[in-house]
């Protein structure tokens, strides 16, 4: 197992997600709790030794089941992260007894690392809201012991991290973001890496595998991958891009069987960095798989023609976003922070905006599939 410094600890460059634990016919709230535990007992004879649960994982069931998992092994034997849901404002106020209750369920009396979860457009007010004094009492459970390691987790754009990092950037340890090749540029990946590393802030990666869409890619593009590299495998070339980048501590995989776990321990027994000529490869392969997202270059001519006052370049780049995924959380997650009147739905189809767009964007036609998605 490859290993990584943080302060003076040595974390297991993989981590543990347990998003995605294996269930029982297909309800996320029934844990297939012999296979989970049958996972983290290979993981830790393995040498992970970091494991990352959240109060809304498994309907709230993942912290009960990954504590029970994680009680056999001495406490010291294992780094154990967890979250305080700000994805939910109705979590605001709650953070004392929340934060309480995650300590009960994991069955533990402190958190190796805690993160304030998924800053975002919808919740940034809220976090920074003295009112709720959310960073605050975690800085005093950090005094106390209860928390080792503070951080935060961020699925906003940019202007919202750098809000955040304004705010509590002296006070933050690390961060924890979506990171993999395809959204390097598409979510601006590369911007929120580079932002970080200025604050001196090491970086946690979520998602390196994009869902799974990065393990599973076109016949033509893995065969390329293959001739680079005949002995890695497809899963693999996601993971050595990020042992490239600078700031990567930990990459945690949200892995739902056994098979699974055994594979990425496997690729993590090596610390394998892409060459320049692969690493261009591999991004050049990125921007074939987003070939077919609408081609704004945010040049905002549409803005000032448009009768609603719509904000289209960012409407369009999260309708890009949700299109690519397949639907998902964070398109209408950061309308959440949109006024109603605001949305994709607020367009007429008066097509102004179209007359003026260098891209030729049907922009009206966009809008409206955006909204049918958004209410199907």
């Amino acid at each position: 197992m490859v290993y990584k410094a943080f302060q003076d600890m040595k974390l297991s460059a993989l981590g543990m997600g347990a998003m995605r634990l294996p269930v029982i016919d297909g309800d996320d709230g029934r844990i297939d709790v012999p296979a989970a535990e049958e996972m983290v007992a290979y993981a830790m004879e393995n040498g992970v030794n970091y494991y990352d649960t959240a109060w809304g994982y498994h309907d709230g069931n993942s912290e009960l089941v990954l504590g029970k998992a994680l009680g056999r092994y001495p406490r010291d034997s294992f780094y154990l992260a967890d979250k305080f849901p700000g994805y939910d404002l109705s979590n605001m106020p709650r953070v004392r007894e929340i934060f309480e209750k995650q300590l009960e369920k994991c069955g533990v009396s402190y958190f190796d690392f805690y993160l304030c979860h998924n800053v975002c457009e919808m919740n940034i007010d809220a976090y920074l809201d003295p009112s709720f004094g959310i960073v605050p009492y975690l800085l005093e459970q950090k005094k106390a012991g209860r928390i080792r390691h503070l951080g935060f987790s961020c699925h906003g754009d940019l202007p919202v991290m750098e809000r955040f990092l304004d705010a509590w950037g002296a006070d933050m340890e690390f961060c924890q973001i979506q990171l993999n090749y395809l959204d390097w540029t598409f979510q601006d990946a590369k911007g929120k890496a580079e932002l970080l590393e200025r604050w001196n802030i090491p970086v946690w990666v979520m998602e390196p595998l994009r869902g799974g869409k990065l393990a599973d890619l076109p016949k033509a593009d893995a065969e390329k991958l293959q001739a680079l590299r005949p002995d890695e495998t497809v899963p693999a070339w996601a993971f050595r891009f990020l042992q490239t980048l600078p700031g990567v501590t930990v990459i945690l995989s949200g892995m739902s069987s056994l098979e699974q776990v055994r594979q990425n321990i496997h690729t993590f027994e090596t610390d394998a960095p892409l060459s320049e000529e692969e690493m261009r490869t591999l991004l050049a392969m990125a921007d074939g798989l987003l070939a077919g997202r609408l081609p704004c270059t945010a040049c905002h001519y549409c803005v000032s023609h448009c009768p609603r006052g719509l904000d289209i370049p960012r409407l369009l780049e999260l309708y890009n976003e949700h299109s690519f995924t397949g639907g998902g959380f964070i398109a209408p997650m950061a309308l959440m922070a949109v006024p109603e009147d605001k949305h994709p739905s607020a367009c007429i189809g008066c097509r102004s905006c179209e007359r003026v767009c260098p891209q030729q964007i049907k922009i009206s036609e966009a809008m409206a599939d955006f909204a049918a998605r958004l209410n199907g």
